[in-house]
């Protein structure tokens, strides 16, 4: 049974199952869920709870197995939590989940919580997986880019709080969300803020930005994103965070390299015959990616390709102390060419001038 974040409240109200797996890669609308859970829990008369983390080869499955068939002697109801943060449970941890899926069934003195990253479609296909889904699984996916402002007014007016109507309050809300630039968890934090310093009711623009820090996390996966969304200012702004923070410009460079290259297998793909689909799934393309490449790929020339990953070869020299013709000599001048260069390549835009 799946069950979306934005209906767990709801599902809760009407019973609580004995088994619930969460995946997902944003650590906030995890935590929050979980919580939802454990309040719905505690008011059913689960009063203890115990937590384990599967961390290498050597975890000890058999103490999961026990403390979930064992009777406390406190409370005849009990949590047990179970963190796979790798998302891979091998081959013990595979039997053994399955075992817990098994227990589980009609048994309303245990609660078991499963909580694991994001998973890929092979893992998710794995029998252990399977099992779990015979309870309920609640995928929490990120709030996309496009999707934050709404976000974020929805977080505010649940304390009571809003920007003004109109084209002033988006463009304050749109600040907010370039402030964060896609971090959850800060964005959290600085909308509860915002309600220990002003009261409910209407918030101006002037209020916000005295009250919001730049608390972005910038890192190079959002970067990917912006460069293939098309998005030149975002990817600026990026470049210009991932430096002051001190980010390694071959980890930058590697990862822009990397999608050139993506670009252009799946582009040979096609010209050999291969449905747009099959391509990226051939190449592991998934998720939010997946959409981008879907979009970006047609506007793609062969030449333009070409071009850019000779550009990345470049680029690669650079980053590595070389010098090489009509590039900058400093690394980060050359990632943010190259970056821009794709960006216009992947909105469709002619190249600029020395780009």
């Amino acid at each position: 049974m799946q069950v979306q974040t934005a209906t767990l409240a709801a599902h809760l109200q009407k019973g609580l199952k004995s088994l619930y797996t969460l995946h997902g890669d944003e650590p906030l609308l995890i935590q929050e869920a979980l919580d939802a859970i454990r309040l719905a829990a505690r008011a059913q008369g689960f009063a203890e709870r115990s937590s384990h983390t599967v961390s290498g080869a050597h975890f000890d499955w058999g103490e999961v197995l026990a403390a979930g068939g064992s009777l406390s002697l406190f409370s005849d109801k009990q949590i047990l939590e179970l963190r796979i943060p790798s998302g891979k449970p091998g081959k013990e941890g595979s039997v053994a989940l399955q075992q817990l899926a098994e227990r589980a069934r009609g048994n309303d003195s245990v609660l078991t919580l499963v909580i694991l990253p994001k998973l890929d479609r092979a893992t998710k296909s794995g029998a252990w997986f399977a099992a779990l889904e015979g309870g309920v699984t609640l995928e929490v996916s990120p709030v996309e880019r496009a999707a934050l402002p709404q976000w974020i007014a929805q977080r505010l007016a649940a304390q009571g709080q809003r920007v003004m109507a109109g084209v002033e309050g988006q463009r304050t809300l749109q600040f907010f969300a370039d402030r964060v630039e896609g971090n959850l968890l800060a964005a959290h934090q600085e909308i509860q803020k915002l309600a220990l310093l002003h009261p409910e009711g209407e918030l101006g623009f002037e209020q916000i930005e005295s009250a919001v820090l730049n608390v972005a996390r910038y890192d190079v996966f959002k970067l990917s994103e912006a460069v293939l969304a098309g998005q030149p200012e975002r990817v600026q702004r990026m470049l210009d965070g991932l430096q002051a923070e001190g980010e390694a410009e071959v980890l930058v460079h590697y990862t822009l390299a990397e999608d050139i290259r993506a670009l252009k297998r799946v582009k040979d793909a096609i010209n050999r015959g291969s449905p747009l689909p099959m391509a990226l799934r051939e190449q592991r393309v998934w998720g939010n990616k997946e959409r981008l490449f879907e979009r970006v790929v047609p506007r793609l020339s062969d030449a333009v390709l070409a071009n850019l990953l000779q550009a990345a070869h470049q680029v690669d020299g650079v980053v590595k102390g070389l010098k090489r013709p009509d590039w900058p000599v400093d690394p980060w001048q050359a990632l943010q060419r190259l970056a821009l260069r794709l960006c216009r390549a992947c909105a469709g835009q002619k190249p600029a001038a020395r780009t």
